[in-house]
C-alpha cells in the first residue's frame, strides 16, 4: 500500500509540475511548447524509470520501461523540431 502511494504522489506531482510549465508559457509563443513538452516528457522519464525499477509486478516493469522508451523518442523529437526552428532565425 505505500507503495501505491509513493507512485501516486509521484504522478500527481507530475502532473502539477507539468501544468506549471505549460501555463508558464505566453499565447504569442506557441512554437516553443516543444520546449515544455521536453520538460513534461523528462518528468515522464523520471517516474517511468521510478515505476520500472520498483519491479512490482511484470505489468508496472513493462509498462514503466514502454513509458521510457515512447518518452524518450518524444524528448528526442521535441530537440530535433527546436534545434531546427532556431537554425531558421540565424543570419546566413
Amino acid at each position: 500500500m505505500e507503495e501505491l502511494v509513493l507512485l501516486l504522489t509521484v504522478f500527481v506531482l507530475a502532473m502539477f509540475v507539468g501544468f506549471e510549465v505549460i501555463t508558464k508559457v505566453p499565447p504569442t509563443l506557441h512554437t516553443p511548447l516543444t520546449s515544455g513538452s521536453n520538460a513534461i516528457s523528462g518528468i515522464t522519464v523520471v517516474g517511468a524509470i521510478l515505476s520500472a525499477g520498483l519491479q512490482i509486478t511484470t505489468l508496472t516493469t513493462t509498462l514503466g520501461l514502454l513509458a521510457i522508451t515512447l518518452a524518450a523518442i518524444n524528448v528526442v523529437g521535441g530537440f530535433l523540431v527546436t534545434h531546427r526552428m532556431l537554425r531558421m532565425f540565424k543570419r546566413k
